[in-house]
């Protein structure tokens, strides 16, 4: 992808080549998705300790590969990077960069929420 192309909030062609096109087994893994989501994304905290917010930035950067939500892996990389530095970033830098990733977390639960409606509604209209 050029380097001036936005990533995708939710690459669905992604999801379903790792679900093998299977919807429930694609509805099981954005389940799982948004409950790693919620659970992790308590910890982007710029105000706790770098180790605990880079660990959090990193685990939701592998969950959301596996979705294909590019745009916050992006996000989740820049911030487990600066949180991994040698120098750790500034509270006011860190602030910035999980702020970047809250808002793509965000932006990706949405897009999950609408894929998997999409995806049992479809279910749903074939098993008809």
């Amino acid at each position: 992808m050029p380097a001036d192309t936005p990533l995708p909030v939710l690459d669905l062609a992604h999801l379903a080549a790792m679900t093998g096109n299977d919807t429930d087994l694609s509805l099981e893994v954005i389940g799982i998705f948004r409950e790693q989501a919620q659970l992790w994304s308590r910890l982007l905290d710029p105000m706790s300790e770098t180790r605990q917010w880079a660990d959090a930035a990193h685990t939701l950067k592998g969950a959301s590969l596996g979705i294909g939500a590019l745009k916050l892996a992006a996000a989740c990389e820049r911030a487990e990077k600066a949180g991994r530095a040698e120098a750790a970033p500034s509270k006011a830098h860190a602030a910035v960069l999980l702020s970047d990733v809250k808002e793509a977390l965000g932006e990706t639960l949405e897009a999950a929420a609408r894929a998997a409606y999409d995806l049992a509604s479809a279910a749903r209209r074939s098993a008809s």
